[in-house]
């Protein structure tokens, strides 16, 4: 089995976030253009010039330091990987917040080998709140502060606040399974993207349930809530990592009960 140098390799992701930062905060609540890039069904599917320098920052340092690393992100073509090792990146994460000049938005960074994230950090530059996890650990940096992370223990969905980044994320038989976890859960939050998993690895809730991700919106976030003690599946108990229909969550009992909900759907 292949180590990993996970303390350089974080280093290394912490930089990156910080380039992405300084490219980033220019624009937040400024003038600045966004384009539609089609969303299904019709709705605003926006990309910002944030997120183009945002990746194009990121994308340039792994060239420069890692060049045999592959580079997925959600803007630019992706490059492949010479050495098992691949960057996934979503610039912005929650773009549509972002336009709206909501701080709910994130940076997120994943690092994979062989399809597996090894280390993920989820970035809010304008709250000054960074989350970060890897094989056996999570901690967040919060306006310079480090304090280690853990999820909440919950015993039954009854007890569980959930989220979603928004209802209108499902339809037909999917949008009648994430009812019933809805209307089984004690409180159910919508639209806050990647920072709502961040809440599950900090202990203040206890699910997200999604559907329609890709690598670039999950695999980040699957490191940060494993090494704070939950995890991540598909709704069918599976592999998340390339994103789909995806549970994520805070203590094994809540997982169980949401799937008998969640994996019924066609």
């Amino acid at each position: 089995m292949k180590t990993h140098d996970i303390p350089a390799l974080l280093t290394f992701a912490d930089a990156l976030a910080d380039a992405a930062r300084e490219a980033i905060l220019p624009y937040f609540r400024a003038e600045h253009g966004v384009e539609d890039k089609g969303g299904a069904d019709g709705f605003l599917d926006p990309v910002t010039e944030a997120d183009k320098a945002s990746e194009r920052v990121m994308r340039e340092m792994v060239e420069r330091t890692h060049p045999s690393h592959g580079f997925l992100g959600e803007e630019f073509e992706e490059t492949l990987s010479q050495s098992g090792y691949q960057w996934i990146v979503d610039p912005i994460d929650g773009t549509r917040a972002f336009v709206a000049g909501l701080p709910t938005w994130g940076v997120l960074i994943a690092l994979a080998y062989e399809g597996e994230p090894i280390l993920g950090i989820m970035d809010q530059p304008y709250l000054d709140e960074r989350y970060r996890g890897w094989n056996s650990g999570a901690d967040s940096v919060i306006r310079g502060a480090r304090k280690a992370l853990r999820t909440r223990e919950c015993a039954r969905l009854a007890g569980a606040i959930c989220s979603t980044t928004d209802p209108y994320l499902f339809k037909g038989a999917e949008a009648e399974a994430f009812g019933k976890v809805r209307s089984a859960s004690k409180l159910t939050r919508y639209g806050y993207d990647c920072y709502a998993y961040s809440m599950i690895a900090a202990g203040h809730i206890d699910c997200v349930v999604e559907s329609g991700l890709r690598a670039f919106d999950i695999a980040a976030l699957i490191p940060i809530v494993t090494g704070a003690g939950g995890g991540v599946c598909g709704w069918n108990g599976g592999f998340a990592a390339q994103g789909g229909r995806v549970l994520a969550y805070g203590d094994a009992r809540v997982r169980d009960e949401a799937l008998t909900l969640l994996s019924r759907c066609p």
